[in-house]
Order: C-alpha cells, then sequence, then structure tokens
C-alpha cells in the first residue's frame, strides 16, 4: 500500500515543519506549530496542500496580534532598565525567541536606543547552538549575513555552569536571557530566584505563558512565585511583550487554511487552549464554511 510523508517549512522556528501523511489514498495534514507570516527572524509558512483531514493548533486561537512591533515594545523597557542600573531577566525559549530577542537587541544598540555598552548575556547552552545554526542555514530564514552576524554578537555566550553562577555577583545594568521561555525549568530559575525581589530589576516574558507556568503566574501579576521549593518575592517591573510571539494569531491561521487548493471533508482544532480552540473552530466553520470541531482528550476518529 502507498504511504508517503511530505514535509514543509511551517515558520514557526528553525526548522518547524507542517506534515502532509498520504495513507490509504487519503491525505491528512498536521499543520504543526505555524509561524507569523511577518515574523522578525522566520521565513511565512508555505501554503496549506490540498488534504481530506487536517489537524491545526490554536494557541492563538481567539486573539489577534498588536500591530506593535519588537522594536517598539522592547526599546522603552530596556532604557529604564539601563537608566536605573538594574538587571533584566528574560526567559526564553532557546529555539527562536532567545535569536528574536538578539536580534531585536542589536538592531536597538545599532539604532542608538539602547547603550552600545548594556551588557547582554545568553545563558543557554542550547540557545547558543541554535544560534550558530542561523549561520550554517542561510535559506531558512529572513536575516541576512551581517544580521546574523550582529545577532551572533550581541550577547556574551554562557556555557558551562560555573559561568552561568558567576553572572550572580555582577551588578546591573545588564540583561540576562535565559531559558525555559515559560520558567518552567532550567537556568532561569536561578536568575529569576536571585533578582526578582529587587524593584530596580525587571522581567521581560516573551511569549504565550500556558496556565499554570510560572510566567503566568508572574503575567498575572502575584507578589511571590515558588522556585525550587521556596516562595520568591517578586519586587520587580514585569514586561509582557505582546509582539514576540512565534505563533500565528486566528487570522492568520485562517489564512493559512484558506490557502489550501481544496475544502477538507473536516478540521480538527488541536494545540490550544480550550476557549482558543472553540472560538477558532467556530470562525472555521463560520467564516470558511467547513466541518470543524475540537475533538477531547484520547478520543478517536476516522479520517
Amino acid at each position: 500500500m502507498h504511504h508517503r510523508s511530505t514535509f514543509q517549512p511551517a515558520g514557526h522556528i528553525l526548522g518547524a515543519s507542517s506534515i502532509l501523511l498520504e495513507v490509504a489514498g487519503r491525505r491528512i495534514l498536521f499543520s504543526g506549530d505555524l509561524g507569523r507570516p511577518d515574523d522578525s527572524l522566520m521565513n511565512p509558512p508555505d501554503t496549506a496542500p490540498a488534504a481530506d483531514t487536517v489537524l491545526i493548533e490554536s494557541t492563538y486561537g481567539d486573539r489577534t496580534h498588536p500591530q506593535d512591533n519588537l522594536l517598539a515594545e522592547l526599546g522603552p523597557a530596556l532604557q529604564r532598565l539601563a537608566a536605573r542600573g538594574g538587571v533584566a531577566v528574560v526567559p526564553v525559549f532557546a529555539v527562536g525567541r532567545a535569536q528574536a530577542l538578539l536580534h531585536a537587541i542589536a538592531q536597538l544598540k545599532a539604532m542608538g536606543t539602547l547603550p552600545h555598552g548594556l551588557p547582554i548575556f545568553l545563558d543557554s547552552p542550547m540557545a547558543v547552538h541554535t544560534t550558530h545554526l542561523f549561520e550554517q542555514h542561510p535559506g531558512e530564514h529572513r536575516l541576512s549575513r551581517d544580521e546574523v552576524h550582529a545577532m551572533t554578537h550581541a550577547a556574551t555566550m554562557i556555557q558551562s555552569t560555573d559561568e552561568s553562577k558567576a553572572l550572580a555577583s555582577l551588578h546591573g545594568p545588564m540583561v540576562i536571557l535565559s531559558a525555559s521561555g515559560m520558567a518552567t525549568g532550567g537556568r532561569v530559575l536561578h536568575h529569576l530566584a536571585h533578582h526578582a525581589g529587587n524593584h530596580r530589576n525587571m522581567v521581560v516574558l516573551t511569549g504565550y505563558q500556558s496556565p499554570g507556568t510560572r510566567g503566568a503566574t508572574l503575567a498575572s501579576g502575584a507578589r511571590s512565585v515558588r522556585i525550587h521549593g521556596h516562595d520568591v518575592e517578586v519586587q520587580a517591573e514585569i514586561v509582557q511583550l505582546e509582539s514576540a510571539s512565534a505563533h500565528a494569531d486566528a487570522a492568520q491561521l485562517l489564512e493559512w487554511l484558506r490557502s489550501s487548493s481544496s475544502t477538507p471533508s473536516q478540521v480538527y482544532v488541536v494545540h490550544g487552549e480550550l476557549s482558543a480552540a472553540d472560538t477558532l473552530r467556530g470562525r472555521i466553520e463560520h467564516e470558511l464554511h467547513w466541518r470543524a470541531m475540537v475533538p477531547e482528550h484520547g478520543s478517536t476518529w476516522p479520517c
């Protein structure tokens, strides 16, 4: 029997793909995480291939991204931080958001918005490795050779645990980018525990924060957060960037579906909070007039 899988660029992060499975004469399309057509780093997703069944993500299924760009949001925040001599802790995903923030910081320094001497540290071995992958795959992203060079030189790259621990003895102003992006684990927890209690400091949240994560707790304005079994007081300024998401918003998800050359017999809306998934399901039904549903966890459906 003929089976085939086809991977095509999804634009979300370096290497992200949508997958078309052809099984027993049926075509099943998995969107995967879809990027934004206007992302600062990544090329837009390829158009959706024709399929009988589509599974589409819905992280931002009930929202539209604001018109602000990352530079307009990040610049004033880090200017405030530099002026008061504080430390910014920036939880980032090692693949994608870390590089987007480095690219933005390099641009802000080149524009004179941020002082050239403001120290930036990237404290995540995976993020450091991924940053250099942009040099090796120039066709997979939007950046020119000069922009990649500026991005890779925008921060001091921290690899070892000892180097990471040594950051605690440094004084601001400085910016520490560290994984993970929702503060669910990783080295960023040590930096948050050390710096969150000082009102001169800042925590910059850079993307979607899933309910129940420390990132979501910080975004909600909580005055303490639990780290390594201890309640850490939060006095630092919390800045949530609205323009740093690497996911397509609801309108962009619909545009991706609309780009297909055929109407699928069924769309399953997955990978989103229930309210976001159900809102997108409604829009698919009402605006595209396609059959759509949000499947329950563990349910089984024919393709």
